[in-house]
């Protein structure tokens, strides 16, 4: 058996820059930190007696005999891609739900190409990784999701990841003091809405306009990247929070579909509770906030909102690893 275990992300700026129609021709910056929170995937090959050669298991179990008969997108192509012959079981366990803004797509197709490099013995660094799970979703699966996710989960640690316009990117680990990583991380507090959402269904929405009416937006999203990073250096963590939230409304004005009343009641409230600010993260429509709420005003904050799920987490310099191969 092989397990992969694959952190999920918080995105904090520059989103959107991240998608390759931006990206391409003008660049982009992302700000983001991978969290304690993982994804599991594990492996193992399937005794040839059982009636099925491959069982997958996630929110759905399949049991079937060819690949093509595979539910699952990413397993399906990702088990052609590298050309799999033996039977396979492949499980999936996640901290998180699906589809709640945290990169969950990403994360599994990285752990799981993970998973798959180790099983055929073919062993890559973290970049090359990267670049694969980009092309497999953009590519392969045709997905239109950012470049962002993939990077942070692959990398770990809290990054700012630059894209290049001939399609590269650059990770750099900021050099922040870590009094001043660990006092965000106190006043960062993440709640889940409850509601789900496909992101590539909102990306649609506005990526096929960044590069005409929507550019304004994102050089106004890149600049409040550029302006947190100068804070962080500072130390100074009140105006990250508060940049958060011009930065949230500025995400707002991409699509409609990024946001809805349930959402912004939610973050109306957030406000009025002591937040000094907060996005919804990933796409949008619903999944996961994340507010900068000081430590001072979190319990009254937490005790309103008692009725969404509060995830309490830490900032990981961990990436995607193997945490077992018994078939080294």
């Amino acid at each position: 058996m092989i397990i992969s275990k694959t952190p999920y992300r918080i995105s904090f700026f520059g989103g959107g820059s991240d998608y390759p129609a931006w990206y391409r021709e003008n660049g982009g910056v992302v700000l983001s930190a991978a969290i304690d929170k993982y994804i599991y995937i594990s492996c193992r090959e399937l005794p040839p007696f059982f009636k099925h050669k491959y069982r997958v298991i996630w929110s759905k179990t399949e049991a079937v005999k060819k690949i093509s008969q595979i539910k699952h997108n990413a397993v399906r192509e990702m088990l052609k891609h590298y050309k799999i012959k033996k039977g396979l079981e492949i499980h999936y366990d996640g901290d998180l739900p699906a589809r709640s803004g945290m990169g969950s797509s990403s994360v599994f197709v990285v752990g799981l190409m993970n998973v798959l490099n180790n099983y055929k013995k073919i062993f890559i660094n973290k970049k090359k990784l990267a670049v694969k799970s980009i092309d497999f979703e953009q590519t392969t699966l045709k997905e239109t999701v950012g470049s962002q996710d993939q990077i942070a989960a692959v990398y770990g640690g809290f990054n700012k990841i630059i894209f290049k316009t001939n399609g590269d990117f650059k990770v750099m680990n900021l050099p922040i003091h870590k009094k001043t990583i660990k006092q965000l991380n106190d006043n960062l507090i993440l709640l889940y809405t409850g509601i789900p959402r496909t992101a590539h269904h909102i990306a649609n929405t506005y990526v096929n306009k960044l590069k005409k009416n929507k550019k304004i937006n994102i050089l106004n999203i890149l600049n409040f990247a550029n302006e947190a990073e100068i804070a962080l250096k500072k130390g100074d963590v009140n105006t990250f929070g508060e940049l958060l939230h011009e930065s949230w409304l500025e995400k707002k004005r991409l699509s409609t579909f990024i946001s809805n009343s349930k959402i912004d009641n939610i973050y109306k409230d957030a406000i009025s509770k002591g937040a000094l600010g907060g996005k919804l993260l990933g796409a949008g429509g619903g999944g996961f906030f994340v507010f900068y709420v000081p430590v001072s005003k979190q319990k009254k904050f937490i005790q309103y909102f008692k009725n969404l799920v509060h995830i309490p987490f830490n900032f990981t310099n961990a990436g995607s690893k193997i945490i077992l191969n018994n078939y080294n």
